[in-house]
């Protein structure tokens, strides 16, 4: 019906109390960056942009950052590196997703395996809720213990109990410089094996895996010099200060070499290092752009790495379909990516198929159906299957209880 542009709480409480009173949906949204269609607009309803929303206060002395969620999370980064401080999560989406979608979905990144997500920054919220309430959850203190903890029922909520208006979050001193490692393979077993015994014996800053098909999309359209013939590279950093981020890296090293890697390159060269990180930010775009994307963020425990790899692999070949997957090596969180041509109705169809089977298999393999991208519209489908109907009822019970008429993002989760 419209979109709405809101600056204030006060002006989000008008907007939700005259939504209320009409029966009047309402999608809350950040940046449009989300990958689960959690912000998707619906029909005769009012999109919130959070859009205008976009002060930025940090506080040195405490580590805080008081945020409006309009916040694009570089420019959240910005600020806290004027003062020496830093917002660890850290989405591929880094340049053009907000702080409140963030929130809202709990997302990750790829400083995740040593740094922790979304959640484990947020100190205090703002939300407005369905009746046109205003809560100040949290707050700038860096322990609580009074009372549930809300602050992190609305977190990864994806708009469905609330709007978040302000946030409060902790930030950390800024990490030295990072060394590097890449290791390509022939063999994707042996890229897996190498994720886990680098996990149980370093603490890398950074552990991500990109799978042959993304390696070549991404050499396609930005020409970076990856082994186009690589089956698997891992790029691993380590941000340990002095020698022993010198060391750290090169036990990764040792450990991919022992396992059977082709090629491994060590640097302490940030640039160079930046460069591969930009390779694996860029991945999602590139093979985008090979097809129409049904984009997965499943997730396993660590052990299962190598069987989900592998059972993808699979699902790739029995349905003729290409998957791509990059991942969040060292957290288990992998991305599988469908691609198909809208076009062919057949090839969509069997994308569907394997689409839905890759999360068949993540939850046989004890993993999640998402990681940090959130269930939004995608996958709703598969939650029951996931978490069980128990907790399916009760996740509807804190829905009812929070928005009895069902007018914060309708059809988003359940």
């Amino acid at each position: 019906m419209a979109v709405v542009l809101p600056h204030t709480t006060e002006q989000v409480q008008q907007v939700v109390r005259y939504a209320g009173a009409n029966g009047i949906p309402i999608v809350p949204r950040g940046a449009g960056s989300g990958l689960s269609g959690g912000a998707s607009a619906v029909e005769g309803g009012l999109v919130v942009s959070m859009a205008e929303m976009t002060h930025v206060e940090i506080d040195p002395v405490t580590r805080m950052a008081f945020v409006e969620p309009g916040v694009i999370n570089a420019d959240l980064k910005e600020a806290a590196a004027a003062v020496g401080l830093w917002y660890p999560p850290d989405p591929a989406s880094i340049g053009f997703s907000s702080i409140g979608g963030n929130v809202a979905t709990n997302a990750g990144g790829l400083c995740c395996v040593k740094y922790g997500v979304t959640t484990d920054y947020v100190l205090g919220l703002t939300v407005v809720l369905a009746d046109g309430t205003a809560l100040d959850l949290g707050g700038p203190r860096l322990k609580e213990a009074a009372g549930l903890s809300l602050t992190k029922l609305f977190v990864g909520s994806e708009g469905t109990l609330g709007i978040i208006t302000r946030i409060v979050l902790r930030l950390v001193p800024q990490p030295p410089p990072s060394a590097t490692m890449v290791a390509t393979f022939t063999d994707l077993d042996a890229s897996c094996r190498s994720v886990l015994a680098i996990a149980s014996t370093t603490r890398a800053s950074m552990l991500e895996f990109m799978d042959n098909v993304a390696i070549n999309a991404v050499e396609d359209v930005h020409g970076y010099g990856l082994d186009r013939t690589a089956q698997a590279m891992l790029i691993a950093q380590s941000d340990q200060p002095g020698e022993t981020a010198t060391r750290e890296i090169e036990a990764i090293a040792a450990v991919c070499r022992e396992l059977g890697a082709d090629e491994v390159l060590v640097t302490a060269d940030t640039a160079v290092g930046e460069t591969y990180t930009a390779a694996r930010r860029g991945a999602i775009p590139a093979v985008e752009s090979k097809g129409r994307l049904l984009l997965g963020d499943v997730g396993v425990p660590l052990p299962e790495l190598g069987a989900l790899v592998t059972g993808i692999a699979g699902i790739s070949t029995r349905h003729d379909v290409v998957i791509s997957v990059i991942a969040h090596a060292g957290d288990g969180n992998t991305h599988p990516l469908v691609v198909f041509d809208p076009d062919d109705p057949d090839q969509a169809a069997r994308a569907e198929v394997a689409y839905g089977e890759v999360m068949d298999l993540a939850i046989r393999l004890g993993g999640t159906i998402t990681g940090e991208h959130g269930v939004g519209r995608t996958k709703k489908a598969w939650l029951g299957d996931y978490v069980g109907e128990d907790v399916v009822r009760l996740n509807r019970t804190i829905k009812d209880a929070l928005d009895p008429k069902g007018l914060l993002n309708p059809g988003a989760i359940l």
